[in-house]
């Protein structure tokens, strides 16, 4: 039952997505670059007569070669048979699909189709193509000529009689033109994932290019003047004729385009199984079936929308550290990056996840979007001013672009779950504002500023009016609203271009600053500040598509915290900025490369964290906790290092090789291990010494960042 209620919706998919209503009164758009397949005794014909010629000839072959089963026959057996059909480039006709309430009329349909003659077949901007179309056989048999005749007393009938209302036929007149991929030129997001982005890296940072690769996720527009996306996929495309063919390796599984709109509809996996060493050993899974639908309406509006069902259990390390960040409420963990998990059987997790956003871009140099996700700022694997290693959540973005400048301003809905801010069951609310400027100074350099505003909804302050204005200085606003509430942070972003293959880049945040504490040079607790640098070098030494990266973070402690916890740099439990929060310094290399449909990535993550002992007691919080208020229980005003603290040793190797299925929704079988040497000083309930090996297979739609190096 499941498998034909499957081969249904497939097979209703392809006919929405490429069926010409096949009627006694045949329509076509005379303006079409396309042809009909040509019978024999349809030679020198063109539109109209052409297309009405095709479906007579359709139509008498079956009725001079269908043969009625006996026993329908004796039965007077009235209805129609569905046939949903094909005529290849070379003029082949193939049953795709046939639809009938007996099985006899199925096998019937089929021989008859079987026996056609090959024929001329369509065109489309004078290239042979094929072409799909549906026809309704009536039981008993007619000819076209009957078909006709009778259509004609039918209308004559309804005419004598003066009737009042008339067929409307708009439906069957709507245009459908020929798929092109419109998506490729649209304001839709392309979905973030480090590797994929990895295809146009390059194209993006050439010298000279005046695009500005600091804000993400990218759009389609954006990406297309320096990288073609329907070039690139033709280099890899399959020669697939038949349907099911075009759908796994090359196309979207539904496709439609007409005048000024167009939609896609695809599903979307994430399908693993591994094993995991470790404190415990797991056996590991992840089962996601999710589906996307995107579309365009005009040149001004796209919108999509992704929804995800999910269970899965992780290594033993991951897994506790998703039940450390747990909501209030009594569910057991917080996926990280995915959001609040369920349980699923009696070791694993059920986690659910919407995505969605539309774009209404009113004129070229702006564009607005609403949505319910993620978002990136810089040219990292890493973001110390804004992550999409959080859960999503909800947002309207306005992006400007003129001359060398693009400005960014983001308004967020977030939560904090924690049982001590959770009221009647209720989660706390926050707000963040933040702004983006990038500026390309000059062919090779880009500065950017950043700044930032959290605040609660405390006495139903709600969207607070003062942090609205687009182009404002937030510090002196948050301080004017209420400075225990509110909580400002500053950033500066830079990319400098050495030469098309070396870019270098970096960030720089302040959370707090005291020109006091600089001077005194006693490394005080307010300089709460911190860094990143790297380096990505395109086409190494010289090889197509190999991008080699390096770089370094540094957070000291207390960055991301507040004196109020509500109003940390955070959102339901996990760091809006870089996703180990506060107190610590990493170095992390990257190497990934592609070639044709095969890729292959590699990362290796070292770092040093400084993790609180306990947590509470006098001078218990080392910094590391940004969900702990700085001005209590801090372990020192002065001499306040990285790594203080719990000082834990961090090694991540991450692997992951594997083969490109479909470069439109970015199916990927791979292979996957992953070694983590977690070495504290001392054990704790939140730091524990360990190994870890992971091996995991799996085929997966990657459209989003999955991070595991925790």
């Amino acid at each position: 039952m499941k498998k034909g209620l499957l081969t249904l919706l497939l097979s209703f998919c392809a006919f929405v997505a490429f069926a010409q209503n096949v009627n006694t009164t045949p329509k076509t758009n005379v303006s079409s670059p396309a042809r009909f397949p040509v019978f024999p005794n349809c030679e020198n014909m063109e539109a109209v007569a052409l297309e009405k010629c095709f479906y007579n000839e359709v139509q008498d072959f079956v009725f001079q070669n269908f043969v009625v089963p006996e026993n329908l026959v004796q039965n007077n057996f009235q209805g129609k048979v569905k046939v949903l059909f094909e005529v290849d480039e070379k003029g082949v006709f193939k049953v795709i699909y046939v639809n009938a309430v007996d099985n006899s009329l199925i096998q019937e349909a089929k021989r008859v189709f079987a026996k056609f003659p090959k024929i001329k077949p369509s065109t489309y901007n004078g290239n042979p193509a094929f072409s799909q179309y549906n026809i309704n056989i009536a039981i008993p048999l007619k000819s076209s000529e009957q078909q006709a005749a009778e259509a004609a007393a039918a209308t004559a009938a309804v005419e004598a009689k003066n009737a009042p209302t008339k067929k409307l036929t708009e439906l069957d007149s709507i245009p459908y033109t020929k798929f092109d991929n419109p998506q490729f030129r649209s304001h839709l997001n392309i979905p973030f994932s480090h590797s994929y982005y990895a295809h146009f890296d390059a194209s993006m940072n050439q010298v000279g290019s005046n695009n500005h690769t600091g804000s993400k996720p990218y759009t389609y527009a954006e990406v297309a003047k320096y990288y073609d996306f329907v070039a690139e996929n033709e280099k890899i495309k399959k020669n697939k004729s038949g349907w099911w063919g075009r759908k796994l390796w090359n196309e979207n599984l539904v496709e439609i385009q007409g005048e000024d709109y167009w939609f896609v509809f695809n599903p979307i996996v994430d399908l693993q199984v591994g094993t995991a060493s470790g404190k415990n050993q797991v056996n590991t899974f992840v089962n996601t079936r999710g589906i996307n639908f995107s579309g365009g309406l005009g040149s001004q509006v796209n919108f999509t929308t992704t929804i995800f069902e999910s269970q899965g259990r992780f290594a033993d390390y991951y897994n506790r550290y998703a039940e450390l960040i747990k909501p209030a409420g009594g569910n057991p963990a917080i996926i990280p990056g995915i959001g609040i998990a369920k349980d699923f059987k009696t070791d694993a997790y059920d986690f659910p996840l919407a995505e969605a956003d539309i774009t209404f871009a009113p004129a070229k140099f702006i564009d607005f979007q609403l949505g319910y996700g993620r978002n990136f700022i810089g040219d990292g694997y890493r973001s110390i001013l804004g992550s999409d290693g959080t859960s999503p959540y909800p947002y309207f973005k306005i992006n400007t672009n003129f001359w060398k400048i693009k400005y960014t301003n983001t308004y967020m809905w977030l939560k904090d779950v924690r049982p001590e801010v959770t009221v009647d069951k209720t989660y706390a609310t926050k707000f963040m504002a933040n702004h983006y400027l990038s500026w390309n100074i000059s062919n090779r350099l880009n500065l950017g500023l950043f700044e930032s505003v959290v605040w609660s909804d405390t006495n139903n302050r709600g969207f607070d009016m003062y942090f609205v204005n687009p182009i404002i200085f937030y510090r002196a606003v948050e301080f004017a609203a209420s400075g225990r509430t509110g909580n400002a942070l500053l950033g500066l972003t830079f990319k400098y271009k050495w030469n098309n293959q070396v870019n270098l880049y970096g960030q720089l945040l302040i959370d707090e600053f005291s020109t006091d504490a600089i001077k005194g040079g006693d490394n005080s607790w307010k300089n709460k500040f911190a860094y990143q640098l790297g380096v990505k070098y395109f086409n190494a030494f010289h090889v197509d598509d190999l991008l080699l990266q390096l770089e370094y973070n540094h957070v000291r402690p207390y960055v991301y915290s507040h004196s109020d916890p509500l109003t940390n740099f955070a959102h339901a439990n996990q760091s809006m900025g870089h996703q180990w929060g506060a107190n610590f310094q990493e170095i992390v290399a990257i190497g990934r490369y592609h070639k044709g449909r095969l890729f292959a990535d590699a990362k290796i993550t070292y770092g040093v964290r400084g993790f609180d002992f306990a947590s509470s007691g006098a001078k218990s919080n080392y910094g590391g906790n940004i969900y702990r208020d700085y001005d209590v229980e801090r372990y020192a005003d002065t001499g306040v290092k990285v790594g203080q603290g719990n000082k834990t040793n961090v090694f991540i190797t991450d692997l992951q090789a594997g083969y490109l299925v479909n470069p439109m929704t970015n199916l990927k079988l791979f292979g996957s291990f992953i070694y983590r040497n977690f070495d504290p000083s001392k054990d704790t309930t939140t730091a524990i010494k360990e190994s870890t090996a992971w091996f995991s297979l799996g085929i997966r739609s990657d459209v989003f960042n999955w991070y595991f190096d925790y």
